[in-house]
């Protein structure tokens, strides 16, 4: 059985490795789709109108307020209703913290953190509205590990995959989907997050090998890794799962 037979949900940053991953997967499982980016859709559209999905494209500032409740607007419109909504949507950062200025701290914050608040605060009053709801957030093993380089070891992995704002703001995601997880279960909403380990997109491109080496399963994660957590935690049998941050990491982060 399709897991997610008629729901629909939104996911943004639909054209990035995770979210394409994510999309396809969702329509496999039956769901209609908005698919939420920057920049078209176009493939990733085309891949999941041929899987036999019902979807449309919106382009989406997912760190502006009036772009994301037009976001919502717009899917509203066109299904009726929003059932689950996948916060992918976000930018990287690379270097020792002593690389970190106002300027990128307020640029990562506002892409990987708001963005998330933002997109939650305009898809709840109608997942409320129908008592049902699935928020899926993307989180990462950064905000839970203190960052992946050993500076102690080689001062060079610092400056080559050291990510201080990120971590952060990945750190205030884990928060953010407690506090909704607990705000809203009444409702019949569940909030949840996935925290992913380095996973094979062009994000992770110049990931140094030393750190490759240390994920025990002997390998990077897959997009489609992550998509299966995703479309897990969108489905009714995960209905008593909430406040979660599932790691999906090859077990380079156990906690």
């Amino acid at each position: 059985m399709k897991r997610l037979l008629d729901r629909v949900a939104i996911i943004t940053g639909a054209s990035g490795g995770l979210g394409r991953a994510t999309a396809l997967r969702f329509a496999q499982e039956g769901a209609r789709l908005c698919l939420a980016d920057r920049v078209p859709a176009g493939e990733i559209l085309e891949l999941v109108r041929a899987e036999g999905a019902s979807a449309i494209e919106v382009e989406t500032d997912v760190t502006v307020a009036g772009s994301v409740q037009a976001m919502v607007e717009r899917t509203l419109a066109e299904f009726g209703k929003v059932d689950v909504l996948v916060n992918i949507a976000g930018v990287s950062s690379h270097g020792a913290s002593d690389d970190v200025d106002e300027a990128e701290w307020d640029r990562v914050l506002r892409g990987n953190l708001t963005s998330v608040f933002l997109c939650c605060k305009a898809v709840l009053p109608a997942m409320r509205e129908r008592g049902y709801g699935r928020i899926v957030n993307m989180s990462s093993i950064l905000g839970k590990n203190g960052g992946n380089p050993r500076p102690w070891i080689d001062p060079q992995e610092q400056k080559r995959a050291g990510n201080l704002a990120y971590g952060a703001s990945k750190a205030g995601v884990h928060a953010l989907t407690y506090f909704l997880a607990k705000e809203n279960a009444h409702h019949g909403i569940t909030v949840n997050a996935v925290a992913p380990g380095p996973i094979a997109t062009h994000m992770t491109r110049n990931f140094p090998q030393t750190l490759k080496n240390l994920i025990p399963v002997g390998r990077m994660g897959q997009p489609e890794d992550v998509a299966d957590a995703v479309a897990f935690l969108a489905g009714d049998s995960a209905g008593f799962i909430t406040g979660e941050v599932m790691d999906v990491n090859g077990g380079a982060w156990t906690d």
